[in-house]
């Protein structure tokens, strides 16, 4: 029987041990471009980051083979001509990665199969043919984000200010924000991916329809701090966390009810740290790691949806290197026979990048099924079309149970995807032109009526 006033959670003693040296990715030299992006972002097979060097080169790794690397033997992706500044993968395919960069332009490029391998060699693996590259943007891209339930949208944002939404089978951008005032410092999609949250360095955070990218709500001055407000939807898009900082510039989290933006149902006090928040928010288990920029540790709370809403899990995570960028590995990739709940892939300013598993003890070595509800599956709800005609459904999802996963296969969309432009709609014409001459003239020759 549980003790009066004490609260229950099945993630209340979740853990993390330091991983092995053999367990991460060392030797490469990570980009210095300034940014407080997530700076690394991973699919259920690879994981990508922006490297140092000519062309704004993007490493990409297998999260299966770790090792030390020697630096210009990673394997790379090479094609702009600044700066990769952000990127993700699409949630419907973990070989489809998108890139912004200081030279304008959104690229899409489809990972090889192989190409992310290594061996101890001086052999270098560049890749340097995209599947396509989005241009409208006038200066540098800070912001790519894929939707999470329509397959071949994406949303950008640079310096300038608009924000746009891409059909990139198209190569076209359907719709643009532009009434940004300033650079947007955060862009999340909700659940349905029908609203876009944008936080900009006005202190404003707006709230966009995504279909047509005009502001439906704004929440003026959400943080009284400078410093850059994160984003994340929680409770099915009923209420939505900000993370920023105080007049004081003490980092706090806002909790906002979206159908009434005049005050924050709650507001959680942090620390008087310096660098802005990775939030990494579970939205099956409602477990928030909260990372920082230059932080060693990394918080944990569980969300509810009552007072205070943010509850926090044990200690958290607890290390004296510093965090240069983290991301989430996606759930499809987890360990779920050893109980690990999350992965984390952290950059630090070592040049390295470790893997954080977030795992809850149990005894049994059966699967969990009440630590591990059903996830987002790479399996697409509509299409870009649909979509944007009005159709708002949640994700596909899937179960973690071994048993029931037997016969899952990925969508490899990337090697399926084909442009659909102009220029390749009158080519194709061309050549079907070009084959009914062809087959007429043999059909005369053979003196056949048609």
């Amino acid at each position: 029987m549980p003790f009066h006033g004490f609260r229950q959670s099945k993630y209340r003693h979740i853990f993390c041990d330091d991983p092995k040296q053999d367990m991460c990715w060392t030797g490469f030299r990570i980009s210095s471009a300034a940014g407080d992006q997530n700076f690394v972002q991973a699919s259920a097979k690879y994981f990508a980051l922006p490297l140092r060097g000519g062309g704004g080169p993007v490493g990409v790794f297998d999260l299966e083979q770790p090792g030390k690397f020697k630096p210009a033997a990673c394997p790379m992706l090479v094609g702009h001509s600044g700066a990769v500044i952000d990127l993700d993968f699409n949630p419907f395919d973990d070989s489809m990665l998108a890139t912004g960069s200081e030279d304008t332009f959104v690229k899409l490029w489809h990972i090889p199969d192989g190409f992310a391998t290594w061996n101890d060699s001086d052999e270098r693996k560049m890749h340097s043919e995209s599947l396509v590259t989005l241009e409208g943007h006038r200066k540098k891209v800070i912001l790519v984000k894929f939707h999470p339930t329509a397959n071949h949208v994406l949303c950008s944002a640079s310096s300038d200010g608009p924000v746009k939404i891409w059909d990139i089978q198209k190569a076209c951008a359907i719709v643009s924000y532009d009434d940004m005032p300033d650079h947007a410092q955060d862009i999340v999609f909700d659940c349905h991916g029908d609203k876009i949250a944008a936080s900009c360095r006005d202190k404003s955070v707006r709230i966009l329809d995504a279909r047509s990218c005009s502001a439906v709500s704004v929440i003026p001055n959400a943080h009284d701090g400078i410093r850059t407000v994160k984003l994340s939807y929680v409770m099915n898009d009923s209420k939505l966390l900000t993370f920023g900082t105080s007049k004081v510039s003490a980092r706090e989290i806002k909790v906002w009810d979206l159908s009434n933006l005049s005050k924050p149902l709650h507001v959680q006090k942090i620390d008087n740290g310096a660098g802005a928040f990775f939030p990494l928010l579970d939205s099956d288990t409602g477990v928030l790691y909260l990372c920082g920029k230059g932080d060693g540790n990394i918080r944990l709370y569980e969300f509810e949806d009552k007072e205070p809403y943010l509850f926090p899990l044990g200690n958290g995570y607890r290390s004296t290197i510093s965090t240069r960028g983290v991301c989430m590995v996606p759930k499809r990739a987890m360990n779920v026979m050893s109980h690990e709940t999350t992965r984390l892939l952290k950059v630090t300013n070592n040049d390295g990048v470790f893997p954080l598993s977030m795992t809850v003890p149990r005894k049994s070595e059966s699967f969990q099924d009440d630590i591990f509800p059903d996830c987002a599956a790479s399996t697409p709800a509509h299409t870009a079309d649909e979509w944007l005609s009005g159709s708002s459904k949640t994700p596909v999802t899937m179960s973690l149970n071994p048993k029931d996963r037997s016969n899952e296969t990925n969508n490899s969309s990337g090697k399926e995807f084909k442009l659909v432009t102009v220029q390749s709609v009158t080519k194709e014409l061309n050549e079907a032109k070009d084959r009914i001459t062809y087959l007429e003239e043999k059909l005369k020759e053979q003196s056949i009526d048609f």
